[in-house]
């Protein structure tokens, strides 16, 4: 593990922690854009912009022990970064521990699901892309691939997309599509519905969020390695964590390109959605 910048308020020791934070500084296989493996930092250093209350869910920042457990090594190969991650998060996860990871490319998200137990979890995934190909660019373990591999463990039932809106054509041709909402339904009938539709889909009670910052407009989210007009405004996203609420297993931002947001606003993003996610679950674990 390797440490920097830590979190701003992540400040209490690992034994003590509800909530872990890891960063994930990988993006080997970026095939347009890299540079998300700086996101780590840039988001962490991103969260001391906000205040400590949030007024609308009546939680204080600090009203859980948070700690920041710093970078996982980088790697080249997605397989020694899925051995570091195992080595890293999965003993958090074992602990009970709600992890919080930090991209990164979306490919750190498929370690981070083998390590719950298939029974446990559904993942839920806010992208631009389906991500369900066999395989890309020569390997099975590249950033589009990641719900395929969710699938493989998890079962096809346990998974589902909000906002994509980049599908290749090899993705819809089969028999086992991954469940999804495109950000055009999205547009016409609400998130609202979107997400009683993938609540209602899945399968196990408890839910992992993955956040491709791509799934949100590039007119609010530039900085990523893959950007796809017409997406999910951020409020949506605000809304998902919120309408997942106490289901919530664990959650991961990743796919926020530094070098690509000069203005540093996606990073930002990015880190108020941590904030909502520590939020959320503090009243869950209130309640």
């Amino acid at each position: 593990m390797a440490f920097g910048i830590g979190y701003a308020g992540a400040e209490s020791d690992y034994d003590d922690a509800d909530v872990v934070i890891f960063g994930i500084p990988y993006d080997h296989t970026a095939c347009f854009k890299a540079g998300a493996r700086e996101a780590p930092t840039a988001i962490r250093r991103a969260s001391y912009n906000f205040e400590e209350i949030h007024f609308e869910h009546g939680v204080h920042q600090r009203a859980l022990d948070v700690c920041d457990y710093g970078n996982c090594d980088d790697f080249v190969l997605p397989e020694d970064m899925f051995e570091e991650v195992d080595f890293c998060v999965g003993p958090a996860i074992r602990d009970g521990k709600f992890t919080i990871a930090i991209g990164g490319e979306h490919t750190v998200n498929v370690p981070i699901v083998r390590n719950f137990d298939k029974d446990d979890i559904a993942v839920i995934s806010i992208d631009a892309h389906l991500d369900s190909r066999d395989e890309y660019l020569g390997t099975p373990n590249s950033h589009a691939c990641v719900m395929r591999r969710a699938a493989e463990h998890l079962g096809i039932e346990n998974t589902f997309v909000i906002g994509c809106r980049a599908i290749g054509e090899e993705e819809l041709d089969r028999d086992d599509v991954i469940p999804f909402i495109s950000s055009y339904e999205v547009m016409e009938t609400g998130i609202d519905r979107a997400i009683r539709t993938a609540l209602e889909s899945v399968k196990n009670e408890r839910v992992y969020l993955t956040v491709d910052i791509d799934g949100i407009d590039p007119a609010f989210a530039p900085g990523t390695g893959t950007p796809e007009p017409f997406g999910l405004m951020p409020m949506d996203v605000k809304k998902v964590i919120n309408a997942i609420g106490d289901r919530l297993a664990g959650f991961d931002v990743v796919e926020v390109c530094p070098p690509a947001d000069p203005a540093g606003i996606t990073s930002i993003l990015a880190a108020r959605y941590i904030n909502e996610v520590i939020a959320v679950h503090a009243k869950s674990l209130r309640t």
